[in-house]
Order: C-alpha cells, then structure tokens, then sequence
C-alpha cells in the first residue's frame, strides 16, 4: 500500500501537537495499528530529546489499537522516564482503554478521564 493509500484510507491516524504549561498534549485521531506505526511514533517518540519529557496523549478520537499502538506507548514511556519525565494516557474509548488494561499498560501508565485530569495529576 501507497504512502497516498494509507492516507486515503478511514481512521487514518492524525496527530495534533499543543503545549500546556510546559506539558505536551497529544491529540490523537483514527485507528492505530501496524500501517500507521510510525506516524504514533513521530508523534511520541523525541528524536534528538527535542521534546519536553511531559507528555499526555489524549486518545479521546481512537476508536482502534492493537499492539503496535501499545509497544509506541511503552517506547514513549521508557524515553520519557530516562529524561526525569512522564506519559499519561486521557480519553481512551473503552475498546482502547480494555486493550491497554489486558496488557498491563494502564499500570505502567496512568490511564484518566479528561485530558484535563491528566494535566492536573
């Protein structure tokens, strides 16, 4: 499949950057899975530790992920943490939310409501 493909497709993955007092919120949109891997990944992951080492992505428009989605997080996780920092989780739909709790995600990561709640824990 076509990078033009992928992109045509429905539930293709959309990632919109914001800060929030100095925390990097994540808007996440569309499905994640193995095709759209790395565009979770360039939205997560710092390359060259330009991003801040706060960051919540809120999932609230993902209505699918499978374990590509889970090992990003996990990756996103570990980076952060070696940088004094964090990931927190907001938003995630229950079908998402359930995936991430049957892998043990939501304990390595706290999973919250609102994006809000996770800014302010």
């Amino acid at each position: 499949m076509s990078q033009r493909e992928k992109a045509d497709r429905p539930g293709r993955l959309h990632a919109e950057h914001r800060m929030a007092g100095g925390i990097r919120v994540v808007t996440l949109r569309g499905e994640i899975d193995h095709d759209v891997q790395d565009v979770l990944s360039e939205a997560l992951l710092a390359e060259g530790g330009a991003v801040p080492p706060r960051t919540v992505a809120d999932l609230s428009g993902v209505t699918f992920m499978d374990s590509s989605g889970i090992n990003v997080f996990v990756a996103a996780h570990q980076q952060a943490s070696s940088a004094d920092g964090w990931v927190r989780i907001a938003g995630a739909q229950r079908s998402v939310l359930r995936v991430l709790e049957l892998v043990g995600v939501d304990t390595l990561i706290p999973c919250h409501a609102t994006t809000e709640q996770a800014l302010t824990a």
